[in-house]
């Protein structure tokens, strides 16, 4: 294909990356490379000024780009500021469902990918079992055993019922496979639905074979059988498929939404047993509440003020120190950074 010549004369429309997105980036790096961890303190506001030679305004417009992305936590007062946090499990979720919402799946879909992935994940958590696991999931058949004969007690049951699976994907230890079984777990919780017009008895039938399937994935979980518990959990995923289409179960279409998450971050503390929040995941605390980390400050070193710092490939203007903004600052609305941060004019 010939390329036009009077299209190649006209300029080119270059978006330039926003200020406050390059320094984002940089904190990133600065993360990375400085090897910190969940509970390590980021250098102060002031301090990352004479990093990057910027205005408040633009570290704080960064801080607040990584905390919505989940890697910080900033808080307010003489001690506050940025503090890195392990990306909650649930946003991640929540990021993955809203994609996934503007893609055709359908139950299908869903279901080829737990037939192949819950066996394993399965029979991988049988030798990390604790006798807190097995306590988890007899409380949760007795949760749906028996059947209930009010509707809406049945679909919490079927919801209870995908709680089995989680439990025993926190017991196995290959966190890749154990993040995407949870999320599948995740989206038929929030997203499978089932008409009125199916039968009460559809829902007593299904939840008594879900009951008696995961009996006996517990059993041989107890007795050491790994591949017992892989063909047992094949079986559970071929039936389950059939039950649901049985039940004209459908996929609703919607974006989960912050209150869900919080719905979410419930039913982990549940599931973990704990009361305070949850500050990892669960592939973290291994199905306990771990203690918080010791709070590491990173410190900035003086001459690091009057160093230039790269900004997504530039190199910022030296700066020699950041001084307390004045108390009759320019606030009017659009005035530039640049214009905002111009030095006064000295009066003789």
């Amino acid at each position: 294909m010939a390329l036009d010549p009077q299209a190649m004369r006209e300029p080119l429309e270059i978006k330039q990356q926003k200020r406050g997105d390059l320094v984002a980036e940089a904190i990133k790096r600065l993360i990375t490379e400085g090897n910190l961890l969940p509970g390590d303190r980021l250098p102060r506001e002031i301090e990352l000024q004479q990093m990057f030679s910027v205005s408040k305004s633009t570290i704080r417009e960064a801080l607040k780009s990584l905390e919505v992305q989940g890697l910080i936590k900033v808080s307010t007062g003489p001690s506050g500021g940025g503090m890195v946090v392990e990306v909650p499990l649930e946003r991640t979720f929540q990021l993955m469902q809203n994609y996934l919402f503007f893609k055709e799946v359908s139950i299908d879909d869903i279901y080829t990918v737990r037939q192949l992935l819950e066996p394993e994940l399965a029979a991988g958590a049988v030798p990390h079992l604790t006798e807190a696991d097995f306590e988890a999931l007899e409380n949760n058949m007795t949760c749906c055993s028996p059947a209930s004969h009010d509707r809406r007690e049945l679909l919490r049951q079927r919801q209870a019922d995908v709680d089995f699976h989680d439990i025993l994907a926190a017991a196995n230890p290959n966190s890749f496979l154990r993040f995407t079984c949870e999320l599948v777990n995740e989206m038929i919780r929030q997203l499978i639905v089932f008409g009125n017009e199916t039968p009460r008895k559809e829902h007593e039938k299904f939840g008594t074979a879900n009951v008696n399937i995961h009996r006996q994935i517990t059993d041989a979980a107890r007795a050491g059988d790994a591949q017992r518990v892989r063909e047992l959990m094949q079986f559970h995923m071929q039936e389950a498929r059939t039950y649901i289409k049985r039940m004209n179960g459908k996929l609703r279409g919607r974006l989960i939404l912050d209150s869900d998450i919080a719905d979410m971050q419930q039913r982990v503390r549940s599931q973990l047993g704990a009361t305070a929040p949850v500050k990892t995941s669960r592939a973290t605390t291994k199905r306990s509440v771990a203690a918080e980390p010791e709070v590491a400050v990173v410190k900035v070193p003086r001459k690091t003020a009057a160093k230039r710092v790269e900004i997504g490939g530039a190199k910022a203007a030296p700066k020699a120190a950041v001084k307390a903004p004045a108390k009759k600052a320019v606030k009017a609305a659009g005035k530039s950074e640049v214009a905002a941060r111009a030095p006064r004019r000295k009066t003789t």
